[in-house]
C-alpha cells in the first residue's frame, strides 16, 4: 500500500497511525481529525482537568516531536464528510478529497443532546474548558444523567463547592451496567457529599433557567450539563455501502469492508472472547483496537488475528476508585466476592449464562482484580469462579 488514511485523530486513530509506522509501513500516512487540537486524552476532562488544576498541554497524548517522527500528512480541524469505497476516496469538509489504498475509521462518538436551550456537554477539550470556567463555590449545576460521565462531573463540581443536582431517569443509577446494589452504594456517596440526587425523573427540555421535567416541574440552575450517552459519528458514511447499526459494523478482525477497518468508540465488532457483537466507549479499548486494526490492515489475510480483548474501564468519584474488567451489561447475576458494600471496599462478580463475564472493584488495590481478570479471560465457568479466594 502506498497510501493509508486514518480518519479520527484521538486515541484509536493515533494508536493506529503509530502501529502502522512501527510495523514498517513507510508510505503516505494521512491522519484526519475534526478538532483543531493535536491528539489528546479525554478521560481527564471530567476529572482533574475540570477542577482547573490541569492545563491543556498536559492532556496531549504525544509530544509534538514524537508526532513529527511519524511523518504524518496531518489534516486537523477538517471533518470527513463522505466515503466512496469504489474509488477509494475520503471527502473532507474543506472540499478536498483524499485517496487511499487502506483506510481505518476511528471517528468516535458525540454526545446526545436534549431539546431546548443549548446545554453543556463534555466530550471535547473545548467543552471542558467552557464548563470549568462556569463552576465554583455557590454555582448551581444541574447534571442530567447519572452514568459514569455524569457522576464524575457531579463529584468534581461538588468538590469545587458548586451546588449540584444530579437527575437520572432510572430508579437506581448504573444498575443496568453495574447492578442495583452497586448502583445504590455509588448513589449514597453522592448524597453524603451534598449532591441532590433525584432518580426516576425524565428531563424533557433544557430551559434558559434550568430544566423542565416531563411532569411539568422546573428545576432552576446556573448551568446544565447533559450526560445522557453518545451517538456514533457514522453520518459521514451514508451512501458508502458500509453497514451502520449503532456504530460501524465489523467482523472479528475489525474489518468493515475491503481494505477498510474500524477502531474505537464507533466500531461495533464481534468479540470472540464473549461470543457477542459489542461497541465499547472506553479509552483502553480505543487504543488496543487501533493497534489491532492497523496490524490486520497490513497483514496477509491468513495472518490476521481476531480482536478479542478483555474490556477494562475505571472511574474516579470522590475518594472512590472504580475498576472493572469484562462484559458487565446484560448480566444475569451479581455476587459480592470480597469486601463489604457498606464500607465501599468490595469486589463483585458478574454472570452471563453459565460463565463468569466480569468483575468490578470499588476502593480496592489494582492487584485485587488480577485473578478475576485471568478467570474471565480463560472463560471460567461461573460455578468454578465464584469459590475462588483472592
Amino acid at each position: 500500500m502506498k497510501r493509508i488514511v486514518v480518519v479520527g485523530a484521538s486515541a484509536a486513530g493515533l494508536a493506529a497511525a503509530e502501529t502502522l509506522r512501527r510495523e514498517g509501513y513507510d508510505g503516505t500516512l494521512t491522519l484526519i481529525g475534526d478538532e483543531p487540537h493535536l491528539p489528546y486524552d479525554r478521560p481527564p476532562l471530567s476529572k482533574l482537568f475540570l477542577t482547573g488544576q490541569g492545563e491543556s498541554g498536559q492532556l496531549a497524548l504525544r509530544a509534538t516531536a514524537e508526532l513529527d517522527t511519524l511523518d504524518l500528512d496531518l489534516r486537523l480541524g477538517t471533518a470527513a464528510t463522505g466515503l466512496d469505497p469504489a474509488t477509494r476516496v475520503v471527502r473532507l469538509a474543506d472540499g478536498s478529497a483524499v485517496p487511499y489504498e487502506g483506510l481505518i475509521v476511528a471517528t468516535g462518538v458525540r454526545p446526545r443532546r436534549l431539546p431546548g436551550t443549548d446545554a453543556h456537554v463534555l466530550r471535547t477539550l473545548d467543552d471542558a474548558l467552557t464548563l470549568r470556567d462556569r463552576l465554583g463555590p455557590g454555582r448551581r449545576l444541574i447534571v442530567v444523567g447519572a452514568g459514569f460521565l455524569g457522576a464524575e462531573a457531579a463529584a468534581t463540581a461538588s468538590a469545587l463547592g458548586a451546588d449540584v443536582t444530579l437527575l437520572e431517569p432510572a430508579p437506581v443509577p448504573l444498575a443496568g451496567v453495574a447492578g442495583t446494589e452497586v448502583g445504590r452504594v455509588l448513589s449514597q456517596a453522592h448524597l453524603e457529599q451534598g449532591v441532590r440526587l433525584r432518580t426516576g425523573v425524565v428531563v424533557s427540555e433544557v430551559t434558559e433557567s434550568g430544566v423542565l421535567l416531563s411532569g411539568g416541574e422546573v428545576i432552576e440552575g446556573d448551568e446544565v450539563l447533559v450526560a445522557i450517552g453518545s451517538r456514533p459519528n457514522t453520518e459521514w458514511l451514508a451512501g458508502s455501502g458500509l453497514t451502520v447499526d449503532d456504530g460501524l459494523v465489523c467482523d472479528a478482525y475489525c474489518q468493515a469492508a475491503t481494505e477498510v477497518y474500524a477502531a474505537g468508540d464507533l466500531a461495533r465488532w464481534y468479540n470472540p472472547l464473549f461470543g457477542v457483537t459489542m461497541r465499547i466507549e472506553h479509552r483502553t479499548n480505543a487504543a488496543e483496537q487501533g493497534i489491532a486494526a492497523a496490524r490486520n490492515l497490513l497483514a496477509a489475510p491468513q495472518a490476521r488475528k481476531p480482536f478479542a480483548p478483555l474490556p477494562y474501564f475505571w472511574s474516579d468519584q470522590y475518594d472512590m476508585r472504580i475498576q472493572a474488567y469484562g462484559h458487565l451489561r446484560g448480566h444475569d447475576q451479581v455476587t459480592v466476592v470480597e469486601g463489604d458494600l457498606e464500607e465501599r471496599r468490595f469486589v463483585v462478580a458478574y454472570r452471563i449464562g453459565d460463565r463468569l463475564s466480569g468483575a468490578l472493584a470499588v476502593g480496592m488495590p489494582p492487584k485485587t482484580l488480577r485473578h478475576w481478570r485471568q478467570a474471565i479471560a480463560v472463560r471460567t465457568a461461573w460455578h468454578d469462579a465464584v469459590p475462588i479466594s483472592p
